[in-house]
């Protein structure tokens, strides 16, 4: 199913209801006990699963907007294959990107309880191992509400300690085995996160050292500033040097995301 994991306004502690596709939320329950309203809160906010098309992005006229941005001609991307405005929109402001000379930002904001970001993840690396030596990849955990934040933290706080094998196992606990790896406060998120590094080499002061650190606090602004400035409603959500934005849904499914990336990226790099 063509869709993303969508921003949510407010995040349910009821019981979750069934994965059936926008359904209403339930009514405001009584607080569970901690790790059964973090799992909740998890899986309420992944349940809705298609992302709203109205994302504050330029869409009418894109063609047009293409030519304000800077962005390459149309005849650079394969004629006919992708269309301004349906497979991808025009980012206005463009952002400023912070890669080398002469390279190609791809950037993918993602959630690590985001189904869909699970399921794309496979493609997604698979590509990384081929992408062109001009692509710069960069990827930013999605900052909405106290749960993204705690999963944020956790994605930066591994990244600090140079595990990236544990990113790789968090993301399957959290979006794989549904494992939220979240309590009900920051306190309690980060005990939890703690027993999760302890079970895999990491020892829980070394965790806390990282956790606090000035480094992880300045990626956390930064994720919150770019969920801001590039107007993300729902992920996966990738950008293209700053200019362009897509998704699964505009691109006509994963594998043609993919092909969409490769092509927005070599056409910004030959202008």
């Amino acid at each position: 199913m063509l869709g993303a994991c969508a921003r949510q306004e407010s995040a349910p502690t009821a019981a979750p209801a069934p994965p059936a596709a926008e359904s209403t939320p339930p009514a405001q329950a009584a607080p569970a006990a901690p790790a059964a309203s973090a799992q909740s809160e998890v899986e309420q906010a992944a349940a809705s699963q298609e992302s709203a098309d109205g994302d504050g992005e330029h869409t009418a006229g894109d063609a047009s907007l293409e030519r304000m941005a800077g962005a390459p001609a149309g005849a650079q991307l394969p004629a006919g294959k992708w269309q301004p405005g349906v497979n991808y929109s025009v980012l206005l402001p463009s952002q400023p990107t912070n890669v080398s000379p002469g390279k190609v930002e791809v950037l993918e904001v993602f959630w690590l309880a985001c189904p869909h970001c699970y399921q794309f993840e496979p493609l997604l690396r698979a590509w990384l191992k081929v992408k062109p030596a001009y692509v710069q990849f960069v990827r930013v955990p999605v900052i909405w509400q106290p749960i993204h934040r705690y999963h944020a933290r956790l994605y930066y706080t591994l990244e600090a300690l140079g595990r990236q094998d544990l990113i790789v196992k968090a993301f399957d606990t959290i979006a794989g085995q549904h494992t939220p790896l979240a309590g009900s406060d920051e306190a309690e998120t980060l005990k939890l996160q703690q027993q999760f590094a302890s079970a895999n080499g990491v020892s829980a002061d070394d965790f806390a050292k990282a956790y606090n650190s000035f480094s992880v606090a300045t990626n956390m602004k930064r994720a919150e500033e770019i969920t801001q400035a590039y107007r993300v409603e729902g992920v996966p959500f990738i950008a293209v040097n700053g200019k362009y934005t897509t998704d699964v849904a505009k691109a006509g499914g994963e594998n043609q995301l993919i092909d969409l990336i490769g092509d927005l990226a070599a056409a910004e790099h030959g202008h």
